[in-house]
């Protein structure tokens, strides 16, 4: 009965997000860095995370808040739910992307920085700097798709939007 009144199209965008945001995301982003920091001592600790530590927490909520709206994004626009390849089927230039080409990498490299300062481990700092080599190679790809798939659109948004951030030129 409730399938009249919710488009299936709808469902799969809410299907996506829910599992996207609300399972794999906290999985991966939370108790992914967490499992790493096992690996070496935690600098700052005692039994808890000092007070310096804490400070790690900043990063980790602007990034899972930059990440959230990022994807939120992709899930509206999608035709039918979020296209996990490189050249999607269409250009997001609001919200965060008018800001960074790309927001959902650079809120991830934000969140997880913050968990470097939290769990102040050199495991998770290796892994947050093999994470900016991995990013900074999946942007370039990312772009070379868009420009091919997009043209003059997407030249004309890389001209104006930095890759990561800064000042957007007019």
């Amino acid at each position: 009965m409730a399938s009249r009144f919710i488009p299936t199209v709808r469902f799969k965008r809410a299907s996506t997000l829910w599992w996207l945001l609300f399972v794999g995301g906290p999985i991966v982003y939370g108790a992914g860095p967490w499992a790493i920091s096992l690996l070496a001592p935690r600098y700052g600790w005692v039994d808890h995370p000092g007070p310096w530590n804490l400070i790690g927490l900043i990063p980790v909520a602007v990034g899972a808040t930059g990440l959230i709206w990022s994807v939120a994004l992709h899930v509206a626009q999608g035709p039918e739910a979020v296209e996990m390849e490189l050249a999607k089927s269409y250009l997001l230039t609001r919200g965060p992307y008018a800001l960074s080409r790309h927001p959902t990498y650079l809120s991830i490299l934000t969140l997880l920085l913050g968990w470097v300062i939290f769990y102040g481990s050199v495991a998770v700092f290796i892994a947050f700097v093999a994470g900016c080599a991995f990013f900074n190679i999946a942007a370039r790809l990312e772009e070379r798709a868009l420009e091919a798939r997009f043209g003059e659109a997407y030249l004309a948004y890389k001209n104006k939007v930095p890759r990561w951030f800064g000042k957007t030129r007019l």
